[in-house]
């Protein structure tokens, strides 16, 4: 992951029953946020807190242009996307997130 590059994410929770999008440029704090229920809101409320889905950006332009297109899309689309990256929804922080504690 670069110093200066922007995500969009999606998390779900341990039962792949909720899918939440987001937009950030530090995805590593981001993970460290919802893992710990920093944040009051969507992802504290229903337990979406791994990351199974990400792509990498330049720009905050085109991350939000992207997280807008998937935010509109439906949730089959969300369910589709995330496979074709990670099949068995893991959760892609787990390899990384135990550095940050």
């Amino acid at each position: 992951m670069s110093d200066r590059a922007y995500y969009i994410y999606l998390t779900s929770n341990k039962r792949n029953t909720v899918i939440y999008t987001g937009v950030t440029n530090d995805l590593y704090a981001r993970m460290y946020q919802h893992k710990n229920k920093a944040v009051k809101g969507f992802t504290q409320k229903y337990n979406a807190d791994k990351l199974v889905y990400y792509e990498e950006f330049d720009s905050i332009e085109d991350a939000i242009r992207r997280e807008k297109q998937i935010k509109s899309g439906s949730r089959n689309n969300k369910i589709k996307l995330i496979e074709l990256m990670n099949k068995e929804w893991n959760d892609l922080a787990g390899d990384w997130y135990d550095d940050l504690q």
